[in-house]
């Protein structure tokens, strides 16, 4: 029988097993789909041999996460492909802004900014190892309380502010707001300066890599190495109700709270039950992915040396058409995120063929097609780009939910993460990953760090149900990946 039992196998869920496991337990992760992985899965969704990932792609906070970057993931067939940017934002004058891997490359293409590039960035990213450590945890006291605070000074402002107030011109300005529009909020909000630095301080640290051969590798390597330490995996096993969880130790749960009040049933107290039935969702995910008969033809031919293209245009553009989101309505010119694996991972298309993938920004649960908005924006800055789609998928927020439940209405970070949200999710207490049910927790990107896949909610989530069964002391295995 098994010590632990772990709900879900997305990367919080194989990380919340692995450090229980680690720590001397048998443990079982249940999956109830015919395949693991949560956000990190990989599919031929258009044509035979193009391999798409049906979320997450880009995986700089696997490399950043304290605990999954100590992890012998590589021995399980993980690796990393890296572009040779990681990022590039084109603009209408026929040229892209890029994010380097360097902080000097990257300050020489902000022309008058780049000294400020340069005073902002290189400061983090020579500290960035310890400032992941504080920001991928829960509320705690700070172990480096002034690199956290000369952080915070400017992560808690907005990010239209933020970037108006440190950088006078529109490039500076545009490639620190589509980094901003990852937070999904308004950048208008506060704390949504806060993604917008920690993506290009990622960037500069550890790279923007995708998985060589999909998403799906990194899940598939932390089973395995989960199974290394003597853990079980079980897909098709749906749990419908924490009855058939009974038995000697704790449950973890990779669910929001939407589900979680469905499995507990009558055995939440009101008033916790009341508490997750306030936690707020935050914007869906219209998708679309391609297979290309080539790549795609950038105006600013250096977009092709990025795995990720930021298309909005300026902040002003883009922070319009996020506040139209947060709004509850469609944009017309919306913030679109795209990704072109292939251009870096041969694997993933047949030899002179070409895999993309682009989302923009919902309202929560929209069944709006946004295809057309979409493709017009990549058409925008790729003249011709329609010419090359061989084959499509769509993806509307109801399809993204159906594909994971964890993403409620579209939502892909498992809940708004505003300033009230982000480090009281799902609900303000002590352990935000304990329930008031004995034994049974939340690992989900639902409680702290929150969305993202670097499988810290899982660990903290482990950690905390490893405290209260008073085995707070791990065995070696589990100590070497202490964050």
């Amino acid at each position: 029988m098994a010590d632990a039992v772990v709900v879900g196998s997305g990367p919080n869920g194989l990380g919340a097993a692995i450090a229980l496991a680690g720590a001397g337990r048998r443990v079982t992760v249940l999956e109830g789909q015919a395949t693991i992985g949560g956000g990190c899965r990989s599919d031929e969704l258009t044509l035979p041999g193009f391999v798409h990932d049906t979320c997450s792609t880009v995986h700089s906070l696997a490399l950043a996460s304290p605990f999954l970057s100590r992890l012998p993931l590589a021995e399980h067939g993980f690796e990393p492909a890296h572009p040779g940017a990681p990022l590039a934002h084109p603009l209408d004058d026929g040229t892209a802004v890029m994010l380097e891997r360097s902080v000097p490359a990257t300050a020489a293409g902000l022309e008058a900014d780049g000294d400020a590039y340069r005073r902002l960035f290189e400061p983090l990213v020579r500290q960035a190892e310890p400032l992941f450590g504080e920001l991928l945890a829960p509320l705690r006291p700070p172990r480096h309380p002034l690199l956290l605070a000369r952080f915070g000074l400017s992560a808690v402002r907005s990010a239209e502010a933020f970037a108006r107030s440190r950088f006078e011109g529109e490039r500076a300005r545009a490639l620190l707001a589509g980094c901003c529009a990852h937070s999904m909020l308004s950048l208008r909000a506060p704390v949504s300066a806060a993604f917008g630095i920690v993506l290009v301080m990622s960037a500069h640290a550890v790279g923007w890599p995708v998985a060589r051969g999909g998403s799906q590798r990194l899940a598939e390597a932390l089973a395995a190495h989960l199974r290394s330490l003597g853990g079980t995996v079980e897909t098709r096993r749906t749990v419908g109700s924490l009855d058939e969880l009974d038995g000697p130790g704790p449950a973890l749960l990779d669910v929001t709270p939407r589900q979680l009040v469905g499995l507990a049933g009558e055995r939440l107290p009101d008033r916790y039950r009341r508490a997750l039935e306030r936690y707020r969702y935050g914007p869906g995910v219209f998708k679309l992915d391609w297979a290309l008969d080539g790549p795609i033809p950038w105006t600013a031919s250096e977009a092709a040396r990025a795995g990720t293209v930021h298309l909005g245009g300026t902040l002003g553009e883009i922070a319009a058409a996020e506040q139209t989101v947060t709004d509850g309505e469609h944009p017309e010119r919306p913030f679109v995120l795209l990704v072109q694996p292939s251009l870096f991972d041969s694997t993933r298309a047949p030899t002179g063929r070409h895999t993309a993938w682009a989302y923009c920004h919902v309202p929560n649960g929209s069944a709006r097609d946004m295809t057309t908005a979409i493709e017009d924006q990549v058409e925008r800055f790729a003249p011709g780009f329609r010419d090359l789609i061989a084959a499509r998928s769509a993806m509307d927020s109801a399809e993204v939910e159906r594909r994971n439940p964890n993403y409620v209405g579209g939502d892909i970070n498992g809940g708004l993460q505003s300033l009230r949200q982000l480090f009281t999710r799902p609900v303000a207490r002590p352990v935000p990953y304990s329930t008031p049910l004995p034994g049974v927790y939340l690992c989900s990107s639902s409680t702290p760090p929150g969305g993202g896949v670097h499988g810290m909610c899982g660990y903290w989530a482990a950690r905390a149900a490893l405290r209260e069964s008073r085995r707070s002391d791990p065995e070696p295995a589990a100590r070497s990946a202490r964050p």
